[in-house]
């Protein structure tokens, strides 16, 4: 007698356990409905061709005074990027480093991040109202591609941090460069911004971020790429951001040797001159 009443108690559990599960994906689905109603991929160009995200400039004006205080930074060649679509290739230490890029244009940017964080509760929001892209840590996410190639053909701009996670290891050796932005920069024939953070960002200690000249692969266009020369292509837009920062840092000594130079010949002249 006590086995069939056993079994009926287990159908009652199971019979339970599949209701919640049924709620939880209901629940779920309702969720991602809701993120996806707040999400912003497209943003239209205005009269002068600029696709501007209001909500981006206001994050930039309200935190511009704290960044400056806190964390402040130098931006050197910034100027060189212009209107219409360019993929930023950017190093990656810190959650300030989203900021400093965006501070040097007043256009839009998408910032490629991890799939989990579009779906957090209050970073989560702005990142859609902002028109974050999700991806996969594994990259296996055709919808993340789909969605960076619609935005390049809109003229728009997109970030990227090859590296896949923040650098907290070591301030003169990147992390493993993920691929993905050299490939996709040669399927939608994009020009690359290479962006470089020449120290790692400090309490109270300016960081120092330099952009190149924009750089095309269109040595790759339309052609099949190997996995060799797909490779090749991520390794040249690491080679650029390491010689970005070792130019600047060379020039920054040279211009430090320089000032002490002229220091010690006007303290010289002052001595020759004294009576």
């Amino acid at each position: 007698m006590a086995e069939p009443k056993d079994a009926e108690r287990e159908a009652r559990r199971a019979r339970k356990a599949a209701r919640r599960a049924e709620k939880l994906q209901k629940k779920r689905e309702k969720k991602l409905k809701k993120h996806e109603a707040q999400r912003r991929l497209l943003f239209p160009a205005d009269k002068k061709g600029r696709h501007v995200m209001h909500t981006m400039n206001f994050l930039r004006v309200l935190l511009y005074p704290l960044q400056m205080i806190f964390f402040p930074h130098r931006l050197h060649g910034h100027k060189k990027v212009g209107k219409g679509p360019f993929i930023y290739v950017v190093n990656h230490y810190t959650l300030w480093d989203v900021f400093f890029v965006a501070h040097s244009t007043w256009e839009g940017l998408h910032f490629l991040a991890k799939d989990s964080v579009l779906h957090a509760p209050v970073i989560g929001y702005f990142a859609r109202r902002l028109g974050a892209i999700g991806a996969m840590r594994d990259g296996s996410d055709v919808r993340s591609l789909m969605d960076c190639i619609k935005v390049l053909k809109n003229g728009e701009k997109i970030v990227i941090f090859p590296e896949g996670t923040r650098n907290k290891t070591s301030e003169e050796t990147f992390l493993p460069f993920h691929g993905g932005a050299a490939m996709l920069a040669i399927k939608t024939k994009t020009p690359v911004i290479p962006v470089v953070l020449c120290n790692r960002p400090r309490l109270f200690r300016v960081t120092h971020v330099v952009f190149g000249e924009p750089m095309e692969l269109s040595e790759y266009y339309g052609r099949k790429l190997t996995p060799e020369e797909a490779g090749a292509a991520d390794k040249a837009l690491e080679a650029r951001l390491y010689a970005l920062r070792d130019d600047f840092r060379a020039a920054r000594a040279e211009k430090k040797a320089g000032k002490k130079e002229s220091k010690k010949k006007e303290k010289k002249q002052a001595e020759e001159t004294a009576p």
